[in-house]
């Protein structure tokens, strides 16, 4: 091929990481943003210990969105890689990016299991949903993916290329890199949250279909719908769109954090505007939030201060 040809396939190639990238950066931070401002804006919400697992995702989310597609962004579209100037960063991206992933996995598998717990007729199981267990969980869970990710520091690495002379940011380790390619990509990222979320996704929407024949307030049943309904939908998106990069990630047999960039992308973009599109309830809360009570406090705050302003330039 033309150098010609290929330094046009490069620039193709530079311009969709930009525009498409900033694009899901922008709507991926933005939509994250929403649903935790949602999510805290109501009391509903803010006292359920599902809606707070779904924060701690969307929070998780955001930050390896930013962490990954920032860096990708900037390394292809911009041609600076950071990766190979700072040792730091080399480790650090990676690590960061493994365990916010993670962490937004396994806050994903706890609020289906928590919705599992509360749609369950039996008692001592719904003792469960509540949301200081959901705090320690949650604690635990954080501690448990950075002491996982500590490897990550340890066995990344700047390494100058022969072939090429440029300093790259890879795995030194063979055996830790087999493992992260057949048992960390397949199994623990991937295999065991699919599984978990499956098996407790469909016992959920078992027990949400008897929730009609149970005696129960109706604003505690609209709310298990409600959330029943969002996270078996996001569990149907998080199925279909992170197990290709996991076939991808096989063939090439090369653990590369690129990937997990854009599974982070996928990730964080899918939650609020999944729930927009399946939940009428969540879209009158979400006008409920931003009309009613931050436009509204915004708009009296704006006419506290312009009531005080008159005032002192009288005296």
């Amino acid at each position: 091929m033309s150098s010609s040809y290929m330094s046009r396939l490069d620039f193709i190639s530079q311009q969709i990481t930009i525009y498409l990238g900033l694009t899901i950066l922008i709507a991926g931070v933005i939509g994250g943003c929403l649903t935790v401002l949602i999510f805290l804006s109501l009391r509903t919400f803010r006292e359920s210990s599902c809606a707070f697992y779904l924060i701690i995702m969307s929070i998780f989310n955001i930050c390896a969105l930013i962490m990954g597609l920032t860096s990708q962004i900037s390394s292809i579209g911009f041609s600076i890689d950071w990766t190979q100037t700072s040792l730091f960063f080399c480790k650090f991206r990676v690590f960061f990016i493994i365990v916010s992933i993670m962490i937004s996995l396994t806050s994903m598998c706890m609020a289906t299991i928590d919705q599992y717990w509360a749609t369950c007729h039996r008692p001592q199981w719904q003792r469960f949903c509540n949301i200081k267990l959901a705090h320690r969980i949650t604690i635990i869970s954080i501690i448990g993916w950075i002491l996982y990710g500590i490897p990550c520091l340890i066995y990344y690495d700047q390494v100058i290329l022969i072939s090429t002379g440029q300093v790259t940011c890879i795995v030194t380790n063979a055996a830790f890199q087999w493992y992260l390619v057949y048992v960390a990509n397949i199994i623990i990222y991937r295999l065991i949250p699919l599984i978990i979320m499956f098996v407790f996704g469909l016992l959920a929407y078992y027990n949400l279909q008897k929730i009609a024949f149970r005696t129960i307030p109706i604003v505690r049943r609209q709310l298990d719908k409600q959330l029943t309904t969002m996270v078996l939908i996001q569990i149907g998106f998080t199925s279909f769109t992170i197990w290709p990069y996991a076939i991808v990630n096989i063939i090439i047999s090369y653990s590369d954090l690129n990937e997990d960039s854009y599974i982070a992308a996928q990730l964080e973009l899918s939650p609020f505007y999944i729930y927009l599109c399946v939940s009428e309830r969540f879209r009158r809360q979400f006008m409920h939030v931003l009309i009613n009570i931050h436009l509204r406090q915004w708009q009296r705050r704006n006419v506290a201060v312009n009531q005080v302003m008159p005032e002192a330039l009288q005296k």
